[in-house]
């Protein structure tokens, strides 16, 4: 395209936010599902003894572990999973099937195209789908695509509206290790080798939480969740629109020792490698009175979860509460057609927030 026409704003002037809020919502509002992780399809005609299917559909970013010198396409081919079955484990959907969309150079080796599919095969057998169609086409880029199906349980659809001022808030699944990752190979923290593997591993294969969606959505407990892919501080702000709430969250945050050991060493605040995108968390709005037992179902399905703050009334902004008191939750967020957004150059300048904020 040209350049920008006299007087017009452009996609970069609005940000993802404003993009959803001034285009798209005044067009698809009436659509089930709107605004949602994923789109909902309706129950199909054959079994309507089932839930709705599900769809979403997302393109693959730089992956931060080729920035930081891994070249195997086969972790792109995982993050291209595991990044479309995030949304529809916040949907609390079993997956279907995934249609994958390549858009590669000519001048791709075999071996190379070999890897990505490795990549991609792995990670839909570890979360029990698997690849049923797709499209290959040459390009200058390299560009990779996905669309994922699922189907919710009976009546049980998870979204993003529905929460309620004094809903505790979730925090499900290993935050921190992407970035934890990216300091030890920056040279600002040393690990032991079981700890490094086990960092390295979680970085470069992170995990949809596929199993706490389906144990969320049978609780029936749940009044709202969301994926993290765009940092805590998006996750929340955006629930607490979706529900025209605030928020306030504990930063006295606790995250696996490994990923403590990082931050001390790096001089970052566990809370601020929580807050970080990459780790494709999800989190839950829950009732206080049902905390205890959406803990426990998790935990029996070996899901880790954490109580990170409650909802609270509209008006009262995003606010952090800890021992030095209470402040308002100016966030890390991975907001797209932002200066934010994440297109594989931004390490320097991420790592440099981070530990401004320790």
């Amino acid at each position: 395209m040209s350049g920008r026409p006299d007087g017009e704003e452009c996609l970069g002037d609005l940000g993802e936010r404003q993009i959803l809020e001034k285009v798209l919502r005044p067009r698809y509002a009436g659509v089930a599902g709107f605004g949602d992780d994923a789109a909902v399809l309706g129950v199909p005609i054959a079994d309507r003894a089932g839930g709705e299917l599900v769809a979403t559909t997302d393109s693959c970013p730089t992956p931060l572990v080729t920035v930081l010198g891994e070249a195997d396409l086969f972790h792109t081919g995982w993050l291209l999973v595991t990044i479309n079955l995030s949304d529809l484990a916040a949907a609390g959907a079993s997956p279907l099937g995934l249609v994958v969309n390549y858009t590669l150079p000519a001048t791709t080796t075999v071996r190379e195209f070999q890897r990505l599919l490795d990549g991609v095969d792995a990670c839909v057998a570890e979360h029990g789908t698997r690849v049923v169609g797709g499209d290959l086409r040459d390009g200058g880029t390299m560009q990779l695509s996905a669309t994922a199906i699922g189907q919710c349980l009976p009546d049980r659809r998870l979204g993003r509206a529905g929460a309620s001022a004094g809903d505790r808030l979730l925090l499900i699944g290993q935050p921190g290790y992407l970035w934890a990752w990216a300091f030890v190979v920056a040279g600002r923290a040393r690990l032991p080798e079981a700890q490094l593997r086990q960092v390295r591993d979680r970085a470069f294969r992170p995990t949809a939480q596929l199993t706490a969606g389906r144990v969320l959505a049978e609780s029936g407990a749940v009044r709202a969740t969301m994926d993290v892919s765009d940092g805590l501080f998006a996750t929340v702000r955006t629930l607490c629109e979706a529900n025209d709430l605030g928020a306030r969250i504990d930063e006295d945050i606790r995250l696996d020792p490994a990923v403590e050991s990082v931050c001390e060493q790096a001089g970052v605040r566990p809370f601020d490698l929580a807050q970080t995108w990459g780790d494709w968390s999800l989190v839950a709005a829950v009732p206080a009175g049902s905390v205890e037992a959406v803990i426990a179902a998790l935990a029996a399905e070996a899901v880790p979860a954490r109580e990170i703050g409650e909802l609270a009334a509209a008006g009262g902004g995003y606010v952090l509460t800890g021992p030095g008191g209470e402040r308002p939750w100016q966030g890390i967020a991975q907001e797209r057609f932002s200066s934010s957004s994440w297109h594989g150059d931004g390490l320097d300048r991420m790592l440099s927030d981070l530990s401004r904020t320790g």
